[in-house]
């Protein structure tokens, strides 16, 4: 059973911890034996010299309760939040110093685990739950703050954990996790030189892509915004996929997209076409299934609105293929969707800019840099049934 956790571009900004979990089936015998905690380990290679705090946040499987676990994977739920949101109690855990590395434990939790460098993440919790920082507002409080997290799930099916990028691009690092043959998988390490390498890229984009990136007043590159937040920081132009978007609804107007969805289904297949300004996907049997509104750039760079992606078996899978071959600009070039041969994405003059920088400068080729960048297997993300042990890597800056 193939597991998508589907982490959108506007989860950060929301009001609450929001994550997304799909059903992961009934666990089996062996499954089950995955322990109520596992070790994971925070090696600091950054070459940085600032205190490193780190926060493991998420949803209490067993319970549904927001909170935030200690060293130790104890649980402890956020307290009733206000309006205008309370401080947070104080989750943070200190870090490795350069070069050492420091093992907490995990609990059965769908969360983030955050990181910072030099100072606390500021946190408040509101009636609704713990709100999360949210850097493309200039007025937010961690604005000025060097952070990044990742996202994993451990339950009684095993570890999924990612590195992601689908909010911003910052502080490097890659995640992995160990089986019970010993084996090791890791993803989310850049190529040398490749931190530097997608600012640079970015920033010689034109068309706003350079405005993307955060500064802070001693100069200290924070990070990018992924576009849709650029977007609604003002620093992106909102039609600058207008174009791309416009040739896309006027292919489809005379030729069919047929999306087959389920890899592991090939005959599970539907059809696209555009009328009246908009598209309508039939089944092999004609009948219209879902329909879908000319999206605009924000939809495309979220996969959300006009893009939204519900987790049924028609819209949902047919949403987020659309996603992915508007983001990497392949639906123009195919007419087969998806398009999995990464050699096709991200050539049209007009795309998604950040998702191309971010992919080109992974060592794997791997990147959450959209929210269905898992579509064809492309994203940056391992597992393991029978996890032993986790690891989050701070990587260097150089």
């Amino acid at each position: 059973m193939r597991v998508h956790i589907r982490w959108p571009a506007w989860a950060l900004a929301s009001a609450t911890l929001t994550t997304a979990l799909l059903a992961f089936g009934a666990p089996t015998r062996a499954e089950a034996a995955v322990p109520a905690t596992i070790p994971l380990t925070f090696t600091n290679n950054s070459g940085r010299g600032e205190q490193v705090y780190i926060y493991d946040l998420g949803t209490q499987l067993s319970t549904g309760r927001q909170g935030w676990a200690d060293a130790n994977g104890t649980f402890h739920a956020w307290p009733a939040g206000g309006n205008p949101p309370t401080p947070a109690p104080d989750a943070s855990i200190p870090g490795p110093a350069n070069g050492q590395s420091k093992t907490i434990r995990i609990p059965k939790f769908s969360g983030r685990l955050y990181f910072s460098f030099g100072q606390k993440i500021d946190f408040r919790v509101t009636t609704g739950g713990l709100v999360q920082p949210a850097v493309q507002n200039p007025s937010d409080p961690n604005r000025n703050i060097l952070f990044n997290w990742s996202e994993y799930t451990l339950n009684d099916s095993g570890l999924w954990i990612n590195s992601t990028q689908v909010d911003m691009f910052s502080a490097p690092y890659a995640v992995g996790v160990k089986g019970a043959d010993g084996t090791t998988r890791n993803t989310g390490h850049l190529k040398a030189g490749g931190y530097k390498g997608f600012f640079d890229a970015l920033r010689a984009q034109p068309g706003g892509w350079a405005k993307l990136v955060q500064t802070r007043s001693d100069g200290t590159v924070l990070r990018a915004l992924a576009p849709g937040h650029g977007i609604e920081a003002g620093a992106l132009p909102a039609g600058v996929m207008d174009d791309y978007i416009n040739r896309v609804w006027q292919k489809y107007g005379s030729s069919t997209l047929t999306v087959t969805p389920f890899a592991d289904q090939p005959g599970t297949k539907y059809f696209g076409r555009v009328s009246g300004g908009v598209m309508n996907f039939t089944n092999g049997s004609g009948a219209v299934v879902t329909s879908f509104q000319k999206p605009d750039s924000d939809s495309v760079f979220g996969c959300y609105k006009r893009l939204d992606a519900p987790n049924d078996l028609v819209r949902g899978p047919i949403s987020r293929t659309l996603c992915a071959g508007f983001n990497r600009t392949t639906l123009l070039t195919n007419t087969n969707q998806p398009d999995t041969g990464s050699g096709n994405f991200y050539k049209d003059a007009v795309t998604n800019q950040y998702a191309r920088a971010v992919h080109a400068q992974m060592a794997d080729g791997k990147a959450y840099a959209f929210a269905f960048d898992d579509v064809g297997n492309h994203e940056s993300l391992v597992h393991d049934g029978d996890p032993q042990q986790a690891f989050v890597t701070l990587d260097p800056f150089s």
